[in-house]
């Protein structure tokens, strides 16, 4: 299955894909609901219930803030972050369900927690019920937030989800089938992913979306570098990556040679986006929010130290990384999963890694077999990485995660990139690793916070 790069690549709310954009999405979706069977006007009272994950980590990810811009009808790539939503609501009492009418509202009491139940189609369930004055039931759906702000209507579960597209011209499930299509075709895998964009959407509109996540990615790095303060949820972490770039300012004035700064700038980068959303700020899925610092600053790096491009170009350097990047992702989305709740945090920063190593390796000029053979160096090191959120918050230790990994990246494309493209491990036997260990992890390693740092970091 394709999975286009405008899914792969999506703009939202942090702090989490799944636990912030997805329900966000979901209650947007009910509303919609609502709205065509021409019920708003009816509605007295919304509930929705939050499982599994969603219930046990969604507090601390901004869950119950996200149900409600969703239920007000507001779109993460257009609300005024300046405007304090959840606070008029709070003072209020009151929603305007869909921009459309008032009802009664507690964030508290109509979003309930139900920690213990864990629905078996996917650990992040939701349930939204809305009722009318006298308490009769106007409307109920479920739905599953399945990673990267994708979600599922619970009739929708084990079938093509929406986003696939399935009349592209150059169609792949496996890694070993793109190469085919790539080598038949006389193609690179950005040219793939180009064309197969090009069934449904505009050259123009193909650029202008390119452009636009690119700028959000780097607009994210430089304001995280230069914005002070403590990051919510009450572990009173000061940000780190304005402190990181003024030493690595002062170390450039003063022309003190580390052969190895490079990495702290990596670092700083990682460090600035992730920082970003975890303050709830505007970020691309990359593959999710959790993930979103590791391929902006590699995407920098590449920028500003492996090429003398710097503009962006189409299909060249930036672009190239992009699509290849969206290309990887769509395998993992196919063959395992990008849901921490689902396969741990290997399917999220594991994801991400491989997807900056394979957007690098074929920026830099890469064949095809060495691009495969970085993104499985990318996630066989990240093979079993678990999802141990401290307070559920993407804080600890999800922001340092984003360094590491983006380093991590860099050097699987520079260790491809210095072989020949031959290696005895296939991505596709990688991705079906992942995908199988991370169902055989106990569910409390999953984006639960109830095990691993989570518990042995601090009690909450």
């Amino acid at each position: 299955m394709y999975h286009s790069l405008f899914d792969v690549f999506s703009i939202g709310i942090g702090p989490s894909s799944s636990h912030t954009v997805g329900p966000m999405r979901a209650a947007g979706r009910f509303i919609e609901t609502l709205r065509k069977k021409r019920l708003i006007k009816k509605v007295a009272q919304v509930k929705t219930t939050l499982y599994g994950s969603l219930a046990l980590t969604g507090v601390g990810h901004g869950t119950p803030t996200a149900i409600v811009y969703g239920l007000m009808g507001l779109h993460a790539d257009t609300m005024d972050l300046s405007q304090d939503y959840i606070g008029s609501v709070q003072s209020s009492g009151q929603l305007k369900l869909g921009e459309t009418k008032d009802i009664p509202f507690s964030i508290t009491r109509d979003i309930i927690l139900d920690k213990e139940t864990f629905l078996p189609q996917h650990s992040n369930g939701m349930t939204f019920i809305a009722t009318d004055e006298t308490g009769k039931e106007l409307a109920t759906e479920t739905y599953f937030s399945i990673g990267g702000g994708t979600v599922c209507r619970s009739d929708e579960m084990g079938k093509p989800p929406v986003h696939v597209q399935t009349d592209v011209p150059y169609p792949f499930s496996t890694c070993a089938e793109l190469i085919e299509q790539c080598k038949t075709h006389n193609l690179s895998i950005a040219d793939v992913v180009f064309k197969n964009e090009e069934a449904t959407k505009t050259f123009n509109e193909i650029k202008d979306y390119l452009i636009l996540i690119d700028k959000i990615m780097q607009t994210g790095i430089e304001r995280g570098c230069v914005t002070e303060g403590t990051l919510p949820g009450g572990l009173n972490i000061q940000r780190r990556a304005p402190i990181i770039y003024r030493r690595l300012e002062e170390k450039f004035h003063a022309n003190d040679e580390d052969p190895l700064m490079i990495i702290d700038w990596i670092n700083l980068w990682a460090f600035a986006v992730a920082e970003e959303n975890a303050v709830g700020g505007q970020v691309v899925t990359a593959p999710t929010m959790g993930s979103a610092g590791i391929l902006p600053a590699v995407l920098r790096y590449f920028e500003r130290f492996a090429s003398k491009k710097s503009p962006f170009d189409l299909m060249l350097g930036k672009g190239i990384f992009l699509l290849t990047a969206s290309a990887i992702c769509s395998l993992y989305r196919t063959n395992a999963s990008i849901s921490g709740a689902e396969v741990g945090c290997q399917g999220e920063v594991g994801v991400a890694c491989s997807m900056a190593a394979a957007g690098l390796t074929a920026a830099l000029g890469g064949t095809i077999d060495q691009i495969e053979n970085a993104a499985e160096i990318a996630m066989e090191h990240n093979l079993g990485l678990t999802c141990d959120p401290v307070c559920g918050l993407v804080q600890v230790p999800c922001i340092e995660r984003n360094a590491i990994a983006a380093v991590k990246a860099v050097n699987a494309a520079r260790m491809a990139l210095r072989g020949n493209g031959n290696h005895l491990v296939s991505l596709d036997s990688v991705i079906k690793t992942m995908y199988e260990t991370g169902k055989n992890l106990p569910e409390k390693y999953k984006e639960t916070s109830l095990a691993g740092l989570a518990v042995h970091a601090l009690t909450c």
